[in-house]
């Protein structure tokens, strides 16, 4: 099945593939109790299926779900700041400032751990090139879209196994986020760390299963335009069209600069394009007219077909042959993850210190979605200032790491620097903002209980 019947016909069976996730969320105890997201089982189905174990699909379905991710990806980066009023770099720092010096920390610290793992060990003993270490943040801090949007760096850099194995990091790092997290959580709210859970008001049921209750259903979106007209969610799609198409144009320019920068990927570049889209939106009284939730929709849908897809497509090939090296590696950054939430966030938020943990660890681990989802857990109401230190916190922290311009640009700055100044360049970054952070009055050690 060829041309763009074979691609409807494509996204229709991994569609399936995500709805069979979905029947087993709600229908093994197993992966309510560990909080598995419907489009990480759906994607172990489907690679279950695929060419390297049962190969039971025709392969032209794989073919076009390796396309998939790196395309939906634009998409999510894009709408990040679309619908949103962007306050003031004041009342961001003043509110969002200790949550952006803990999240610099724990994220320059993963390329750190990283680059000191490979030079020490994974370069002598397994012949790793230096690159090899960027596969942790972009998998983990980037996820499944911003691994699949660094294909082409890695091919152009001569690694072309750095995509599947930072896709498969990012499946680790799903995991880590939500196994690690909810046992975390459990444990916090036995020891009464938590400020709105004890072991009596503990996570509800339905959130487990996954299926909400019709008492405690919600809106999830709001028609801003008449249908007459054009479709709400037409519309909000046409927006997110318009902010891809100008990372577009930015990206011609930036390949332009210089001939190593030819594998540049998109996706950071739509994201300025949906910032630069709400900042003019804003002033020409445009911006009314935009749901957030609209888009939060889009974002979402974009995401769980984007990481089933890119699950379902992981060249395991590539993936056996770096096992070793992957798995050390692997366990220093979730080793590093476990030492911030536990070690650092008690000492670095002056109160909250669980929920702005945990929620970072979430993001850390398994990308912005994940943070959120393990917020929702520990305080569903959002009645600390959590979501919106957060909040304020991805905004200055998304254009520049979690697939940011020093995700897109890590392995070129690697090479150029060479691993050893890279790994200075990492702990100047992290002695800066340890020190915002202590100036600042934010760091010290404060009470456990929150």
């Amino acid at each position: 099945m060829e041309g763009l019947t074979g691609v409807f016909f494509s996204l229709c069976i991994l569609l399936l593939f995500l709805l069979a996730g979905k029947v087993l969320r709600a229908k093994v105890a197993l992966f309510q109790r560990i909080f598995l997201p419907a489009s990480i089982i759906g994607g172990f189905l489907a690679l279950l299926a695929g060419p390297y174990l049962l190969d039971v699909l025709p392969g032209f379905l794989f073919d076009t779900w390796s396309q998939i991710p790196g395309l939906l990806i634009n998409i999510v980066f894009a709408t990040l700041f679309l619908g949103v009023m962007i306050p003031g770099i004041k009342t961001m720092w003043t509110q969002g400032g200790s949550q952006l010096c803990f999240g610099m920390i724990v994220g320059s610290g993963q390329y750190l751990v990283a680059m000191l793992v490979t030079a020490l060990i994974l370069m002598p003993l397994f012949d790793v090139p230096p690159i090899f270490a960027t596969i942790l943040e972009i998998g983990f801090a980037g996820g499944h879209g911003t691994a699949a949007g660094m294909h082409q760096v890695f091919a152009e850099l001569g690694f072309p196994a750095g995509s599947a194995l930072a896709q498969m990091s990012a499946t680790v790092g799903i995991i880590t986020a939500i196994v690690g997290g909810v046992f975390y959580i459990n444990v916090a709210i036995r020891k009464g760390y938590c400020v709105n859970l004890d072991q009596s008001r503990g996570i509800p049921e339905f959130k487990k299963v996954g299926l909400i209750p019709e008492k405690e259903r919600f809106t999830s979106s709001k028609a801003t335009v008449a249908s007459e007209s054009i479709e709400p969610l037409a519309f909000h799609f046409a927006i997110v069209g318009l902010a891809i198409v100008i990372g577009w144009v930015m990206l011609a320019g930036i390949r332009q600069i210089h001939p190593m920068l030819s594998g540049f990927p998109l996706f950071p570049l739509a994201m300025m394009g949906g910032m630069i889209v709400q900042a003019i939106s804003m002033p020409l009284k445009v911006s009314q007219y935009y749901d957030r939730l609209t888009f939060e929709r889009i974002l979402g849908f974009s995401l769980d077909v984007l990481v089933v897809a890119a699950i379902a497509s992981i060249r395991l090939d590539l993936f056996i042959e770096n096992l070793w090296p992957f798995l050390i590696l692997m366990a220093a950054g979730i080793a590093w993850l476990f030492f911030a939430l536990i070690v650092l966030a008690p000492r670095m938020f002056p109160y909250n210190w669980l929920e702005r943990g945990i929620t970072e660890y979430g993001m850390q681990s398994g990308v912005t979605a994940m943070g959120l989802l393990l917020l929702r857990l520990v305080d569903p109401h959002y009645k600390t200032d959590t979501a919106q230190a957060f909040g304020f916190k991805q905004m200055l922290y998304e254009p520049f790491l979690g697939g940011g311009f020093i995700t897109a640009t890590a392995p070129f700055i690697l090479i150029s620097l060479g691993i050893w100044w890279s790994v200075w360049a990492a702990v100047a970054i992290i002695v800066v903002f340890g020190l915002i952070s202590w100036l600042s009055g934010w760091s010290g050690v404060h009470s456990r209980k929150g």
